[in-house]
């Protein structure tokens, strides 16, 4: 009996310590963990609901703040770029439904840079009681709420996270970096054997980490694709 109540108290204490410390934030290479939410477009059953496209989830901790703002506009900008990328985009916000419902009204009349007005396509999530925020890893103890719900995850066709990116209240996203990213992981799912080296743009040569024999043979012709800058460095040339 006592062996039993140490087993429990054990069971107790690990529990509370995964609650004091947080949640987890889900692995690289794991299925996105799915649920189902409120938003601005109505009901949605993520990533289920977005098929066989790409997906990404951008996550803010409140509506109305600056920087969360500029980012919204930004990426709503960026709509038919993410279309033609075969990118579905959701965000998640820990305000209600209808503070996100009066934000996205309030920066769909703003020129942004001198930009016309934009509207919003994409999905805000209401996500107030943050049980989105703590199933993918982005709430801890260490600082409050508003100091973490800043995440973003690239989901792949198959529902498998791609990449994870954090970044603090202070510095704005770089939308530009993420359609990077989201392509140069699109090059990789579309050809396993190559991946993108430092500062790869569209287009750039990339990376084969491990040369078949044929591409070693291939590697002495003079008008190869392929070449090296060092013996464990090759590149394929992008045609």
């Amino acid at each position: 009996m006592k062996k039993y109540f140490l087993a429990i108290a054990v069971v107790f204490f690990s529990l509370s310590q995964l609650s004091a410390e947080g949640s987890t934030v889900p692995l690289i290479g794991t299925k996105a963990p799915s649920f189902k939410a409120i938003s601005t477009n109505g009901k949605i059953n993520f990533p289920e609901d977005y098929g066989k496209n790409w997906k990404i989830m951008f996550s803010h901790p409140k509506d109305f703040t600056p920087v969360c703002s500029s980012e919204m506009l930004e990426l709503a900008y960026a709509q038919e770029d993410f279309d033609n990328m075969g990118v579905k985009l959701v965000v998640l916000s820990t305000d209600i439904l209808e503070q996100h419902n009066a934000w996205k009204a309030a920066l769909e009349t703003i020129p942004y840079k001198d930009r016309e007005p934009v509207k919003i396509n994409f999905p805000l999530i209401a996500d107030n009681d943050m049980e989105v925020s703590t199933l993918y890893g982005m709430i801890h103890s260490a600082a409050s709420a508003s100091q973490n719900v800043r995440g973003i995850y690239i989901i792949n066709p198959d529902n498998v996270i791609k990449a994870i990116m954090f970044y603090p209240n202070e510095v704005g996203r770089n939308i530009e970096e993420l359609k990077r990213t989201v392509t140069a992981l699109q090059t990789n799912y579309n050809n396993s054997a190559v991946v993108t080296p430092a500062n790869w743009q569209s287009g750039d040569d990339v990376i084969v980490p491990v040369l078949s024999q044929t591409e070693k043979d291939d590697l002495k012709n003079a008008n190869s694709d392929y070449y090296q800058t060092a013996w464990f460095m090759t590149f394929k040339k992008s045609k």
